[in-house]
């Protein structure tokens, strides 16, 4: 695929069609600019604002707006919890549904056939296979992106980060924690909090 990629970029760029640095430029910006840390700011202020967390749940797109986070594939959101009870994972089973201004640029494997279908037929097979053990007693819902409609998975906030601010906060949220095929980092290894 990368070679494919690299070949159709130079054709183009040989016949004057794209700029490769312009190229460059959106993917960085979708990579660390914009997405996944957008995303975490949503995440840590819910984390720390009791207020913003209700209205994040109630209306998530008004919510992420707020903070500036809006458009391309973003119009339409809604915010799920994670509790001790439930983990919610995010898949579009029809496509590739996904909120590009929140979480960045989509993950190969999430517009993958076999994610797609698998993680509505064994959702605890495949969160296994992202090294995501639950419990047997823990319910898994799973949320199908359209679309209408996209999901922000807000993960556990980890123990021993009270008093913790925003940013630092921000810095434990994944894009995979985001989609539910992850969890938060853990605040003393920076490695995944159970």
């Amino acid at each position: 695929m990368a070679a494919r990629v690299r070949a159709l970029e130079t054709i183009l760029t040989q016949k004057g069609l794209i700029d490769p640095a312009a190229i460059d430029a959106i993917v960085d910006t979708y990579e660390t600019k914009v997405g996944p840390r957008n995303g975490a700011k949503v995440v840590a202020r819910a984390w720390t604002d009791p207020g913003f967390a209700g209205w994040l749940a109630k209306d998530a797109t008004a919510a992420i707006a707020s903070l500036g986070f809006t458009g391309r594939q973003g119009e339409h959101m809604q915010a799920t919890f994670n509790t001790d009870e439930t983990h919610n994972l995010v898949v579009c089973t029809l496509c590739s549904c996904y909120p590009w201004s929140v979480l960045g640029l989509p993950p190969v494997w999430y517009k993958a056939p076999p994610y797609r279908s698998r993680a509505v037929i064994d959702p605890r097979g495949v969160l296994a296979e992202f090294g995501l053990n639950l419990p047997a007693n823990k319910k898994i819902r799973v949320w199908d992106s359209t679309a209408e409609l996209r999901y922000l998975v807000v993960p556990q906030r980890p123990a021993g980060t009270e008093g913790w601010s925003e940013e630092r906060l921000a810095d434990l949220v994944t894009r995979d924690s985001m989609i539910g095929t992850g969890f938060a980092l853990d605040p003393g290894r920076g490695s995944v909090a159970a």
